[in-house]
This record gives structure tokens, sequence and C-alpha cells, in this order.
């Protein structure tokens, strides 16, 4: 076997595993178009809840968020639990709050740690063992939840067996840019399509890390909060389930959140969820596949805790595509004609999920088309980013939580090298588009294309993010908007 022809190989066996992702996803599609919203009837006796907010550095959102939970309508009184881990103008604001919301008769408690141990985790892990609630509703600090969100939860929890509630989220600045509308329309996906389907289906499910509500007993019964990967919810998720627990999810409670308004801070949160499902994954692909549950059911678990692995994927086929145009630049043609076939039908897969998504969450789905663009974009230009974070959860465990910073334009510390190896790559990749049209794989042409903006977008606008003029600017509007209004 030549060198190309075993290229040619490989290049083809990465294709056939981003068709099989292209499958799950349409499969969840037709899942998702038999889901129906769950119903529950309220209880005789509510339970007892603790609301845990977990904060760490975020002096732009706190009131907001503090005050969002004061409002929640609840039968018995509330505890409130702010689990403060900030190292800044966070923790001030969070105490006169707490004095203020508490004279007004709220149970509530502002916890702070000598060291941040376990991060996110750690913090819950310690609110839990002084929590005096039965459930636990657990809300970041970007999230606004409504006034009836536990009213609207609750009941599900106590139907028997039912571990966790999750709520679908929603979007407090979908329209800010193509940046946060791109987003919207994934997020969209997921709780549209991906949560919807596997609930119908039977399938193990997850809690997204806010906007949902524990049963106590099934933390416990799960062996608690561990900080061993960066999805701690996710982590918990596949223990409760192991154990037998089931998670509830209930679409028609939409509690709205903050989208990442830079590259920066979303490449940090994405880096974050790649890392920790991937994470996740090592740690429970034996005990899932071990399982008494179905077939079907352990294996879209799998494809479901290795999404990110599509990321790296995707790389690889663009690297890949260079020695195919050497060869047959030398003269050699393997039979790459019909490689673009796959490539197309594995995108086809998400961008029905999309679809499928706005349609079913009655979003105005013509002028959200138009965003559909940007979102794959974005997929391709956070390939590199992503791929770093795969292959640091295949390698290790944990690691530092790195927040998603929030209320601000100013990009998240870090990453120019980063961002420089992502131009560089966008320019490669555009380059190496005109050579397989010169050399006659114009069919795999477009894909290279869609990658090279893609990194072009993300990488390039990484870079401009950091430039100080343009992080003055940004500080100036954002002073501009906070500023009160002449006699107010």
């Amino acid at each position: 076997m030549t060198a190309v022809v075993a290229t040619a190989a490989i290049y083809g066996a990465v294709l056939a595993a981003l068709f099989g992702y292209s499958v799950s996803c349409h499969l969840l599609v037709l899942l998702a178009r038999r889901a129906r919203r769950p119903e529950a009837s309220p209880p005789r006796e509510w339970p007892s809840v603790t609301v845990q907010l977990p904060l760490f550095n975020e002096p732009d959102v706190v009131e907001r968020l503090l005050r969002a939970v004061a409002l929640l309508d609840y039968p018995r009184p509330l505890e409130v639990q702010v689990l403060d881990d900030s190292t800044d103008g966070t923790t001030a604001l969070a105490a006169r709050l707490c004095g203020e919301l508490s004279r007004s008769g709220l149970a509530l408690s502002h916890l702070r740690r000598v060291e941040r141990r376990g991060y996110k985790a750690g913090a819950l892990a310690d609110g839990l063992a002084v929590a005096q609630g039965e459930a636990v509703a657990i809300f970041d600090a970007d999230f606004v939840p409504p006034r009836d969100f536990l009213l609207c939860t609750v009941p599900h929890l106590l139907e028997p067996g039912v571990g966790v509630v999750q709520a679908r989220w929603g979007h407090l600045n979908r329209d800010e840019g193509r940046l946060t509308r791109a987003q919207a329309l994934a997020i969209d996906g997921h709780f549209g399509v991906e949560q919807a389907a596997r609930a119908t289906a039977g399938f193990l499910g997850a809690f997204n890390g806010s906007a949902g509500v524990w049963r106590r007993e099934a933390i416990a019964d799960s062996g608690g909060w561990s900080s061993d990967t960066l999805t701690e919810d996710l982590d918990l998720s596949i223990r409760a389930q192991l154990r037998g627990w089931r998670v509830r999810y209930v679409e028609q409670v939409e509690v709205p959140a903050e989208l990442p308004r830079t590259l920066g801070a979303l490449k940090a949160q994405q880096r974050r969820w790649a890392q920790g499902s991937t994470e996740t994954a090592k740690k429970h692909a034996r005990a899932l596949l071990r399982s008494d549950r179905p077939l079907a059911a352990r294996l879209e678990a799998l494809v479901h805790l290795t999404h990110y692995f599509t990321q790296p994927l995707i790389l690889l086929a663009a690297l890949l595509a260079l020695p195919l145009d050497l060869a047959v630049a030398g003269g050699e043609r393997p039979g790459l004609g019909t490689l673009a076939l796959p490539l197309l039908a594995a995108s086809g897969g998400p961008t029905a999920l999309y679809l499928t998504a706005q349609r079913r969450l009655g979003g105005p789905l013509l002028r959200r088309l138009r965003d559909l663009p940007w979102l794959l974009l974005l997929g391709t230009g956070l390939m590199v980013s992503n791929s770093v974070a795969v292959a640091r959860g295949l390698v290790g465990a944990g690691g530092a939580f790195v927040r998603t910073p929030k209320g601000t334009a100013r990009p998240a510390p870090g990453g120019t090298g980063l961002a420089l190896v992502e131009t560089l790559a966008a320019l490669g990749f555009l380059a190496l588009a005109a050579r397989l049209v010169h050399h006659g794989l114009a069919s795999l042409a477009p894909f290279l294309l869609l990658d090279g903006l893609g990194l072009l977008w993300v990488g390039a606008g990484s870079l401009l993010e950091r430039l100080p003029r343009r992080q003055a600017i940004e500080a100036a509007r954002e002073g501009d908007a906070l500023a009160p209004e002449e006699g107010a």
C-alpha cells in the first residue's frame, strides 16, 4: 500500500466517523419530533428547598441574579446560599445585597471559603454540607430564573425515581450580534432537540450545571459532587443515572442566561466543556457499556459524551487534504472524487438538528436561518481550540476551572498564542483550498474554504479583541451604558 493510498484510507475513516456523528443527529431529530412536554400535578406537601448560587468574580451580574432569586415564588420559606469564591469586588457587592435582602425576610447566607478547593464542585459540596433543603436548585451567576421556576419544576422532582429536573436555557442577549445569535442557535439545538429526544427515548439525559433542581437524596446516593472532571454537572448526571435515578427535562420552563459576548470568553467556555466531557467519557465509558441499559441507549450515551471528538476529526480531515493534494499534483489519483459526498452528508446532521430546534421552539425560522452560516463558521473555527481541550481530557483529569467572563466585552486572559496558530492555520487552509481547485479536487475545496474562514474569524477576531485600542473603546461603551442619566 503506497503512502497516498494509506492517507486516503485514513481520510475515509475520518469521514466515516464524522458521518456516524451526523447519523446520530438525524436520529435525535426524528425522536424530538415525537417529544411531548411532561406534566406534573402540584404536591400536597412541598419539600424544603435550598437555592445554591455559586459565584466567582461576577460583579456585573450578581445583583441581577440575587434580585431574581429573591422574587422566587414558593409555598415554603426558601434557604438561599451565596457560595462566593470571589477574589474581586464581587464579595463586597454580594455582602451588601445579602444584607439588604435578608432584612426583607429572605433566609440568605453568604458563604466564603478560605481555599477554593474543587472549584464549583467544591463550593456546591461545601454548601450542601450545611444546607437544610430536601431539594437543591442551582443557578449560575448569569442566569435569571423566572418567578415560578420552583412551582413548575419541583412537582416533577417528586415523581418516583426522578433525581434531577433540568429546565431549558433561554438567552438574554441573543440579538446582540452575530456571535451571540450563532451561539443561541447551537444552545437551542441542544435543548430543543437533543435533550427533548433523549427524554422521549429514555436515553441518558444530563443536568447542564444551571437552571435545574436536584433531589438531595440523589446527590448523596450518587457519591456527591466531584471535581475530578471539569464538567461536574455531567459527571454527577451519569453517576446518578447509573445508580438508577432519572433526569427529567422540562422544556416548557425557560430560564434565560447571558451568552458569552466575546470570542475569548466563548473559547474559554468551550474548552472547559470539551475537556470536561472528554474526561467524563473516559471516566464512565466502561461502566456505561457494562450497564443493563438497552444497547441503543448505551451507544447514544457514548456519542453524547464524545460529541467534542468531532472537532479533532474535522481538523484531521483538513490536515489530510494537504498530502492528498500533493499526491494528486504528483500524478496519483486514488479514487478521491467521491470524498465530498460523505463530507456533505456529515454536515447535514447538525444542520437538520439546528433547524428542527427552531421549528420546535417556535422561533422566527426564516429570520434565524441567516445565522446558520455563522454557526457553521463558528463550529469549524473552534476546531483547534477544542481539539487541544479534547487532547487534555484524554491524557489528564480535572485541572483549573476557568470561568466564562460575563457582563463585559473584555476578553478572557491569555490565548494570544493559540489565536496566532488559528490565524496561520486559516491562511494555510484557504491557500490549500485554492490548490485543490487548481489540481482538480474542487469538490473538497468548499470544506477547506469553510475551515479557513471559520478559523480566520475565530483566530483573527480573538487577536483583535486583545488590541489595547479595542479594549479601551469597549470599556468606554460599557461605562456609558452603566452611567446614570442626567437628573436621575
